[in-house]
């Protein structure tokens, strides 16, 4: 007979996607504002999986199958309502350094079976565990991405020729500066063109920052249209019609990759074993951390841009984990919620996940219909637009904002953004874990302290605890029979403000009585809290001390301390 998940101790996550929720009284009113949305999202993330797909060392369609696939699968099964799914800047330097390491075979089944263990993190509701990463972490990490996806994109924007470049940071600057000579001021002139093109854009059709535009023009038909055309199609237009018609000397996604297919991405289930599998350990684990935490730090900033129900973390993790383990069957990339793309959904209007639907199908249709006319995007271009996207995805302002903060802050932010671009996140996020817990065990062992009151009657020493008492803080317990001054028969130890107390200052205790005993002075405890004292009596240590030695004030402590050391005294 089964037994149900309760009786085993483990209970295990519902899945019910969101898209069943958001669904019960949909009308034709929000399918309007979703289907809007979906196609203004789509059109953002055309060049965008491409962009990101090409950087990773992948082809240009690999990208755009993602967006396909992977979006409308965590649209279809996801925990939140705007969520848009699909290749993210995030991965880029991880999947490039996999496919350099391990070849393209390697990162599918890496991909998938991080995909699986994304959905066991869901199923036992382990989503909730992300928030737990410090926030210095995330800000570490995310900023040293951002400098590897710059640094990756330097090579197209100079138009550089080189031989592939290599995954490691510093020896991707020493192939660049070998091959210095071989600059292409064309490319980088629409590389710059863009990347200005982009931070100029948005400005130039809103009053509220300052546009340079007369107010008549931002007011018209025109200007209103304009303020919602995506900004990276209209560089990507408008430079791809430049450079053909000028027919400047610059590399096209068709003269590197050549046309992209025209037609539905075809099945092709990667060579599956479990010699392979075991070496990419380290790979999969990447994949699947940066997946979690960019898809459910992107779910938590889509929580607060609109007004629909915040996301469930568990079924979030689980189609993600879905997502990722189908799209390597057809050759796609890892996938993750995209923050740019989510902003851009729900402030386009979006109320469901039939938007990201929307946008997963409309995407396909560009693709079917519309394929051959990527071959003259000029790479120079994208490599703008993920300038663009790095630019954006660093929080730059938190550099300057650190003298602000605490050593312990500081150290811990700046040594995740160094290790992420030395070496990678995973390195990152496990050393970034440990300083943050060193850091945290420093700081709650000062803050636990041992005060003695000053006015205590003879013989007889008061002690009050403060905190936690812990393994980091039992030091102070250690010494404190040591610190009492002479003559002193009883000691009172206040616990009213002792918090916690684990196993190691349990065991403190323990020595401070046999040490007590010894020396012929008496223990007694008072105001105990409940977690200690529930922690005293299960050990047995309450029973040894004796229900006669803990008192519940300390009035009643020195009540009974007053005659122990009268007695101790003769």
């Amino acid at each position: 007979m089964k037994l149900p998940d309760r009786a085993l101790g483990i209970e295990l996550a519902r899945f019910r996607p969101r898209l069943l929720d958001d669904l019960a009284g949909y009308d034709r009113r929000r399918f309007g504002a979703d289907a809007g949305a979906g196609i203004t999202v789509a059109i953002v993330a055309l060049p965008l999986a491409m962009a990101f797909a090409i950087a990773s060392g992948l082809k240009p369609e690999q990208g755009l199958f993602t967006a396909i696939i992977a979006g409308l699968l965590i649209s279809l099964l996801g925990g939140s309502s705007v969520q848009i799914g699909g290749p993210a800047g995030a991965f880029i330097v991880i999947v490039y350094g996999i496919v350099e390491r391990y070849g393209l075979a390697n990162l599918l089944i890496a991909t998938m079976l991080a995909g699986v263990l994304l959905f066991v993190l869901g199923w036992l509701k382990l989503g909730g565990l992300v928030r737990y990463i410090p926030v210095a972490i995330v800000i570490g990490f995310t900023n040293g991405i951002a400098v590897l996806i710059a640094l990756s994109q330097l090579k197209d924007l100079l138009g550089l020729t080189t031989p592939k470049l290599p995954a490691d940071f510093f020896s991707q600057i020493g192939v660049m500066a070998r091959h210095l000579d071989s600059f292409n001021p064309w490319a980088f002139a629409i590389g710059v063109l863009c990347f200005g093109g982009l931070m100029l854009w948005p400005r130039l059709w809103r009053r509220d920052t300052g546009s340079a535009l007369p107010g008549a023009l931002v007011d018209s038909g025109a200007g209103r249209v304009a303020a919602r055309l995506p900004g990276p199609i209209v560089a990507l237009v408008t430079l791809t019609l430049g450079a053909l018609l000028l027919h400047l000397p610059v590399e096209t996604i068709g003269s590197r990759f050549g046309a992209i297919p025209q037609a539905l991405p075809r099945f092709d289930f990667p060579e599956f074993n479990w010699a392979t599998a075991k070496l990419l350990f380290v790979p999969t684990l990447t994949i699947a951390l940066l997946g979690a935490i960019e898809s459910l730090l992107c779910a938590r900033i889509a929580d607060n841009l609109g007004p629909q129900r915040r996301h469930d973390p568990n079924q979030e993790l689980m189609a993600q984990g879905i997502a990722n383990f189908v799209t390597p069957w057809f050759g796609g990339m890892p996938a993750t919620g995209t923050i740019a793309r989510t902003a851009t959904n729900v402030r386009a209007g979006a109320t469901s996940p039939v938007a990201g639907i929307v946008h997963a199908l409309v995407l396909l249709a560009i693709v079917l219909v519309a394929a051959p006319l990527a071959v003259h995007v000029p790479l120079a271009a994208l490599a703008g637009i993920l300038l663009y996207a790095a630019w954006n995805m660093g929080e730059w302002h938190e550099f300057a904002r650190l003298r602000h903060f605490s050593l312990s802050y500081r150290v811990i932010l700046l040594g995740s953004f160094a290790l992420t671009v030395i070496f990678d996140l995973t390195v990152a996020v496990e050393v970034g874990l440990v300083l943050a817990c060193a850091f945290f065990i420093v700081r709650m062992s000062a803050l636990f302290r041992v005060d003695p009151l000053p006015e205590s009657p003879p013989g007889i020493a008061v002690r009050r605890l403060y905190g936690a008492l812990f393994f980091g803080a039992v030091t102070k317990i250690e010494a404190l029979a040591d610190e009492l001054p002479a003559g002193t028969r009883v000691l009172v130890l206040e616990m009213h403000r002792l918090i916690s107390l684990d196993a190691s200052g349990l065991e403190a205790l323990s020595q401070l009585h046999r040490t007590l005993q010894r020396r012929g002075i008496a223990l007694l405890l008072c105001e105990v809290n409940e977690q200690p004292l529930e922690k005293l009596r299960r050990s047995g240590f309450a029973t040894g001390l004796g229900d006669a030695h803990i008192a519940a004030s300390l009035a009643d402590a020195l009540a009974r301390a007053a005659p122990l050391a009268d007695a101790a005294g003769r």
